[in-house]
């Protein structure tokens, strides 16, 4: 994948959106993460009255091969279910999209399937899954960025049809096996600190797993040296598929929300290939999942929620998403002291 051409963020409105967020009717500060987010949306969209036109949920769906390892307690047909799930409407994500207004494109990026037409699924897919990755790559160099690729033309493609917010969320069994990896190869961590129970392993399988994230390791250590040769041997198409789109959403300037642990690793390789689309991110919520807080801490990032959601699927961004619309509500409807007549603090 070309280096992408994100922007960075000009700030020279910062003061302008300061003073409009300070004189709305409410003392200094009162909104708490809510003024951050107004402040984070004026910049993205250089306005001092943002504006979220049709939120788009992209939920990217690969398999993993090195669930052959024994690393998940569910088989890997539970991609292929779930993805059945999602377009049957029934999954909590189609839940959860309804209830704030968000389409959902469920994309393949490499599920073990083949599935028929159907008017929400995108069907991009690049392999049959990854390889198993204690035995070899996950992916070629070719299979990652196509997957890169393809993420970024699927979001400039959401973009141009009018949406100026993209959230993201995954599905696939093994990748947090795929995220732990990348997150302890980039962020130079052991894989205890990184490695969690996933869809729900016992103690000796959370071992298990804590082993078999060592061996992969050590496995692919002359390859981890980059951002993209980590992603391509230890990562997942899902999460290829997902950076570069949320590298595609930077570009074109749309607001990114960052699901859970997978969706941040995603981001994590991401903002190590372009660190400015971190300026563009908004990391929803913090999972339930081991490795998650951790990773959030080494990308600066401040989650809005932190609910004990470890489901994936996007989940925690659709449940986010009302609080970056009180953001920009506030901005543009409530009052400032001047309009309401009201008398500000004296200084």
């Amino acid at each position: 994948m070309h280096i992408p051409d994100i922007q960075t963020l000009d700030r020279g409105l910062s003061a302008a959106l300061q003073h409009k967020i300070d004189h709305k009717t409410k003392p200094l500060g009162a909104l708490g993460r809510l003024e951050g987010l107004a402040m984070q949306l004026g910049l993205i969209q250089q306005t001092l009255t943002p504006e979220l036109r049709q939120p788009v949920m992209m939920v990217f769906a690969a398999d993993h091969g090195i669930v052959a390892a024994g690393v998940s307690p569910y088989p890997q047909a539970v991609t292929m279910q779930m993805v059945l799930n999602f377009l049957q409407g029934g999954a909590a994500i189609n839940v959860f999209a309804r209830q704030v207004g968000m389409q959902i494109r469920i994309v393949d990026a490499g599920v073990n399937h083949d599935f028929a037409p159907h008017p929400m699924l995108l069907s991009h897919k690049v392999a049959m899954g990854t390889q198993n990755m204690l035995q070899g790559p996950a992916m070629s160099e070719a299979e990652c960025e196509k997957a890169m690729n393809t993420g970024k033309q699927l979001a400039h493609a959401e973009i141009a049809k009018g949406s100026n917010v993209l959230a993201f969320g995954e599905m696939g069994i093994g990748n947090t096996t795929a995220a732990a990896a990348l997150m302890a190869a980039l962020c130079q961590l052991p894989a205890q600190e990184c490695v969690g129970r996933g869809t729900g392993l016992d103690d000796a399988g959370l071992q298990h797993k804590v082993e078999v994230v060592e061996q992969v390791l050590q496995y692919h250590a002359p390859d981890l040296h980059s951002p993209s040769s980590a992603l391509q041997h230890v990562g997942g198409l899902e999460i290829a598929m997902m950076a570069g789109a949320m590298l595609g959403a930077a570009e074109k300037q749309a607001v990114i929300l960052v699901d859970g642990f997978i969706c941040t690793a995603a981001m994590l390789v991401a903002s190590r290939i372009a660190p400015a689309v971190l300026q563009y991110a908004v990391f929803t919520h913090c999972s339930g999942e081991h490795g998650h807080r951790r990773l959030l801490q080494a990308l600066q990032a401040e989650p809005l929620l932190d609910i004990g959601l470890r489901l994936g699927e996007g989940t925690g961004a659709a449940l986010a998403y009302p609080l970056l619309q009180a953001a920009a509500n506030f901005m543009n409807e409530m009052a400032s002291f001047e309009s309401a007549g009201v008398d500000g603090k004296s200084a």
